[in-house]
């Protein structure tokens, strides 16, 4: 079986926290804390399909969260981790809250962060990604400061650079 790419930090006795990311990001998104997780924990964190270094046919059309929370508990399973914290970022946030609500024995913790329950049905995401296949990210990069944040915010050095 094919698994999510992924990348484990830290000592492999500790409590193992799985870091999910967001679409359009991959693991690379966690780069600046992920060495102050892994001081104290087995830190995990993986890519999407088709993002960063995990191959897009792990998932097909149609695909849900619930399918994509399924190839996370296969990623825990293969490298032996039964509990876990978790943290993600908006679809892998997502991921988290369907990990918490079906797999609750998996998830000793959660943290979800700028995520929700419904992302505003499929129509808004079936075009961008109609965009991005016409277009590329480079668009898309540039509105997500208006998407992300409130207006008037001054978006960090650490979003704009990556």
């Amino acid at each position: 079986m094919t698994l999510l790419h992924h990348r484990a930090e830290g000592p492999a006795s500790a409590p193992p926290l799985l870091l999910g990311p967001s679409l359009g990001t991959s693991q690379a998104l966690w780069d600046a804390v992920a060495p102050e997780l892994s001081a104290t924990h087995r830190v995990i964190r993986w890519d999407l399909p088709g993002h960063g270094r995990s191959p897009a046919g792990l998932i097909g059309v149609g695909a849900t969260v619930g399918d994509l929370a399924g190839l996370v508990l296969a990623l825990a399973d293969s490298l032996g981790v039964e509990r876990f914290a978790y943290a993600g970022v908006s679809l892998g946030a997502a991921v988290g809250m369907h990990l918490a609500v079906h797999h609750p024995r998996r998830v000793d913790s959660l943290a979800v962060i700028c995520a929700s329950a419904h992302f505003g049905g499929d129509e808004p995401w079936k075009k961008r990604a109609a965009r991005v296949r016409r277009e590329g990210l480079a668009g898309l990069a540039d509105e997500a400061d208006s998407r992300w944040f409130t207006p008037g915010f001054t978006v960090p050095r650490l979003v704009r650079d990556h």
